[in-house]
């Protein structure tokens, strides 16, 4: 495939479905979309398989390195349920940087410092596969980030004592959702979606 031909896609992943086109049988993975891919196309970055929101994909190959291993870092909002009602001081805690075990090492790792606000729930929310009782003390944070390791937030939550119920990827940069229901794609042009994601070395 030529250069000039790339193919940029937005995805809403649905709960419950591997970031990935082969996997286990009895797993739910992206080739069960109602969307024919182009041959090639890959996700960039992943989350995990009870995650939902965006997700990229393309057949560009330079796009992983170009968002997620340069020298330049790129803002990630999520929107996360947790259990319980966090206080003040865990809020503070998030923001400032939690310890974490990486996948792979016995080191600890302390996040970087990130933007994290208790929001209210979202009227538009679209529904999950997960039911939960509203009942239940909870609280919905808005974390917005510029690294991602490994199930990383679900840890950060875990490290204030409290536990991630739903966790949905909002937008990376400027590339948003929008109005995208779950298991739905949206197709980009090439230099709206860079434009988007704010990486300028892309030609």
């Amino acid at each position: 495939m030529t250069e000039a031909s790339h193919r940029y896609f937005v995805l809403n992943k649905p709960y419950n479905m591997l970031s990935q086109f082969i996997g286990p049988v009895d797993a739910r993975k992206l080739d069960e979309l109602a969307f024919d891919f182009p041959e090639g196309t890959h996700p960039i970055g992943r989350l995990d398989g009870i995650s939902e929101g965006l997700l990229l994909l393309t057949t560009n190959k330079k796009v992983t390195r170009l968002l997620f291993q340069g020298e330049t870092t790129h803002k990630r909002s999520y929107l996360v349920q947790v259990y319980k009602v966090v206080s003040p001081e865990n809020l503070q805690r998030l923001r400032e940087g939690v310890a974490i075990r990486i996948r792979g090492t016995e080191e600890l790792y302390v996040t970087a410092p990130c933007e994290v606000e208790i929001v209210e729930k979202p009227t538009n929310l679209f529904q999950s596969g997960y039911e939960f009782d509203e009942r239940i003390p909870h609280t919905w944070l808005l974390i917005t980030m510029t690294e991602g390791k490994f199930r990383q937030i679900r840890k950060m939550v875990t490290a204030i004592n409290h536990r991630c119920q739903r966790l949905i990827r909002l937008s990376i940069e400027e590339l948003s959702l929008e109005d995208l229901q779950p298991g739905q794609v949206r197709e980009m042009e090439e230099e709206t979606f860079f434009q988007q994601l704010k990486i300028d070395n892309w030609r």
